[in-house]
């Protein structure tokens, strides 16, 4: 498996197939609008604007399973990352990142990098590096800012 093998939803429901982005480095992040780490969202925008032309892309996935910290509606979240934090990378609908309603993308990423605690994503923002041939290479916990991916996100571009 690889990430071109999965179909996300986008924020208005159509299926996306994640094989745009094949041949791209990218970060997968689940996001949310109501939490300490949500100022990430500059940080990862930052990633995205300096990095986009050289295939570099990050992926938002809003998700409402910790603490109830993205309630809105797709459409709300949408507004919110655009209007406080400028967001121009893409961002989905939301989704679960564990437990039964889990997405298979998420099921897929803790089975390639399970992270310090065991597999479960354990809060939000917490961040996959996927290199240009879709594999994951590295995880990153909640409270790894954005800034401090660089120096892994210039070693696979």
């Amino acid at each position: 498996m690889k990430l071109s093998d999965f179909t996300v939803r986008a924020m208005d429901g159509e299926a996306v197939s994640l094989a745009a982005y094949e041949g791209d480095v990218v970060l997968v992040v689940n996001t949310a609008s109501k939490c300490g780490f949500t100022p990430q969202f500059e940080g990862l925008e930052q990633l995205y604007t300096t990095y986009r032309d050289r295939g570099f892309t990050v992926l938002g996935f809003p998700c409402n399973q910790f603490a109830s910290q993205d309630p809105g509606t797709n459409e709300e979240i949408e507004q919110f990352c655009q209007l406080n934090y400028g967001v121009t990378f893409p961002m989905f609908a939301k989704i679960d990142v564990n437990g039964d309603g889990e997405d298979p993308l998420y099921t897929w990423l803790k089975e390639e990098q399970s992270g310090l605690l065991g597999g479960a994503i354990k809060w939000n923002f917490t961040k996959f590096l996927i290199d240009r041939d879709g594999r994951v290479v590295k995880r990153f916990a909640p409270q790894t800012k954005p800034e401090r991916l660089v120096d892994d996100i210039e070693s696979i571009l």
